[in-house]
């Protein structure tokens, strides 16, 4: 069976949608293909994100990562939106879900981990949720 595309989207692309796809990457790839994007960009992945990544999980981002827009990845079947609290980014999909996040930028370490994990158990319900089936 192939495995669904899913999009991981905020507005700049740069912290919460990078940490989602990284963890997507790391704790699902065999269940979904992980990809991030934005309506805009930064020059760089967030450098507490890269840096807490690389404490939490031995992740580099910037190894394998950018800041990229909607136009720069696949059409993807299941779209999560991070929380914007603008407009958050549309793109066509067979499922959709916003999982309601603060961006932590310019927060302490203890509010940056608190996404971070937050973000790694969404990424698993996401996982179960998939492999049952209940998103076809």
């Amino acid at each position: 069976m192939k495995k669904p595309k899913v999009a991981f989207l905020c507005v700049h692309n740069s912290c919460r949608s990078q940490i989602a796809e990284a963890l997507g990457k790391h704790l699902s790839s065999n269940v979904f293909e992980s990809y991030s994007a934005g309506t805009e960009t930064k020059p760089r992945i967030n450098q507490d994100a890269v840096r807490l990544m690389k404490k939490m999980y031995q992740i580099d981002m910037e190894k394998t990562q950018y800041s990229k827009r909607l136009s720069e990845i696949p059409q993807a079947d299941i779209v999560i939106t991070m929380g914007c609290n603008v407009n958050c980014p549309i793109i066509p999909c067979k499922y959709r879900e916003d999982w309601g996040l603060n961006d932590p930028t310019g927060k302490d370490d203890v509010e940056f981990s608190k996404t971070i994990h937050k973000i790694h158990s969404n990424v698993l319900e996401l996982a179960k949720k998939v492999e049952s089936g209940l998103l076809t």
